[in-house]
């Protein structure tokens, strides 16, 4: 027998910003909302992974394209902390790459902020919760199994949304999902007294914010010679990419010590490492609709979004809301980096901006799908458009066809 159990409207497994967005969007509906969370910090991997880089919300081409919360939270990131939108991120012309509508924050900053939102929108949050396995009526995902200090409980929800960013319960629900594997990197803060020299000369404490980053880019520099990649859905493979992560930045202090001798660890040493495992691509869901390489720029009819490429100017993508949508399983949607993409569309969808906007969207469904008595999947998608619309969301091409 569960050791206690409770229903609420909207349930959002998984904190992150796009758990967060989704969240805040149904609470602010007027719908009771539940927020689980298996650590202790929202942000995901934004915070607890110290990946502080708020991606843009621009086409690189001084165009904005990215609205509603999505935005909110790109600046409530700074609201405790330093970062600041560059000057000038409207100049078309400009070839430099920082100068886009983003930022770089404190992650403890953005925790701090990011509290603070989910109490003023009502949201009831549950930390230190794990989600364990869903609760199912037939194909219907009615709410999830949980463990935390309490003993084993179950959390219901009238709708559901997956922002794990595993697709943990679409999976374990049985919907069809698809997996990547992943280059080894590790994000990090330290403490650098040449930092703080040189913020110390500007009379700023944005320098103090020094970040420190070893292994892989995301397309795989700097991956070690011979290893091989890891699974971001496997317990074993969790526990090396963590591990030899760690020894990466070891290697990399010893380094560091070699060349500027033993003193030098007073001078600069880590300060935070990440408190989640920093992967890119785990599980995603297979959708009713799966972007892919190649549909930028492309036209859906179910278009509920835009988000622009952050690692290129002038692309922009259409999210499909069939792309939220699981396959064989109802009463439930997906956000953030586990909606339905593949190839570069994962890359694009995977990161802040792309998730807290799809976040948004869900939440948003979620609380209509309630409000109409229906499910996600059996929503009039014209309806979700026109209240997307309502809170200012730029939905297809053609809203930012003529944009300043």
């Amino acid at each position: 027998m569960p050791q206690f159990e409770k229903t609420y409207d909207i349930l959002v497994t998984g904190a992150g910003v796009a758990g967060v967005a989704a969240a805040v969007a149904a609470a602010r509906s007027g719908l009771r909302t539940a927020l689980v969370e298996k650590t202790v910090l929202i942000g995901g991997l934004a915070t607890a992974g110290l990946i502080y880089a708020y991606t843009p919300l621009c086409d690189g081409l001084g165009r904005q394209v990215t609205y509603g919360i999505a935005q909110e939270l790109l600046h409530l990131s700074m609201k405790y902390g330093p970062g600041d939108v560059p000057a000038g991120w409207r100049s078309a012309g400009s070839r430099k790459r920082t100068r886009r509508y983003g930022t770089t924050f404190s992650p403890a900053a953005f925790v701090l902020a990011l509290d603070e939102l989910l109490l003023a929108a009502g949201v009831e949050t549950w930390l230190d919760t794990l989600v364990c396995l869903p609760v199912m009526d037939g194909d219907r995902v009615a709410g999830v199994e949980v463990e935390n200090k309490s003993g084993r409980g179950i959390l219901r929800g009238r709708a559901l949304v997956d922002a794990t960013g595993d697709a943990d319960v679409a999976y374990r629900a049985g919907a069809p999902c698809e997996e990547a594997d992943n280059w080894l990197s590790l994000w990090g803060l330290q403490a650098s007294l040449e930092r703080a020299r040189e913020a110390v000369s500007q009379g700023s404490g944005d320098l103090l914010l020094c970040g420190v980053s070893v292994g892989a880019s995301n397309t795989g520099e700097g991956h070690p010679t011979g290893m091989r990649k890891f699974s971001g859905t496997n317990g074993k493979d969790v526990t090396e990419f963590v591990l030899a992560g760690r020894v990466l930045l070891r290697q990399h202090y010893e380094r560091r010590q070699r060349d500027g001798g033993a003193n030098s660890r007073h001078n600069l040493f880590p300060l935070a490492l990440p408190a989640t495992a920093p992967f890119r691509t785990t599980r995603r869901i297979a959708g009713q609709t799966t972007l892919r390489d190649g549909m930028a720029g492309q036209s859906f009819a179910d278009s509920v979004g835009l988000v622009g490429d952050w690692s290129k100017r002038g692309e922009v993508w259409e999210i499909p809301y069939g792309s939220l949508l699981p396959r064989k399983v109802t009463g439930l949607l997906a956000a953030g980096r586990c909606i339905s993409s593949t190839g570069h569309a994962w890359e694009v969808t995977r990161v802040i901006h792309a998730a807290a906007h799809t976040g948004e969207i869900a939440g948003v469904a979620a609380a209509l799908a309630v409000q109409l008595d229906t499910t996600p999947d059996a929503l009039d998608v014209g309806k979700l458009r026109q209240e997307l619309r309502g809170k200012g969301l730029k939905l297809d091409l053609g809203d930012i066809a003529d944009s300043d």
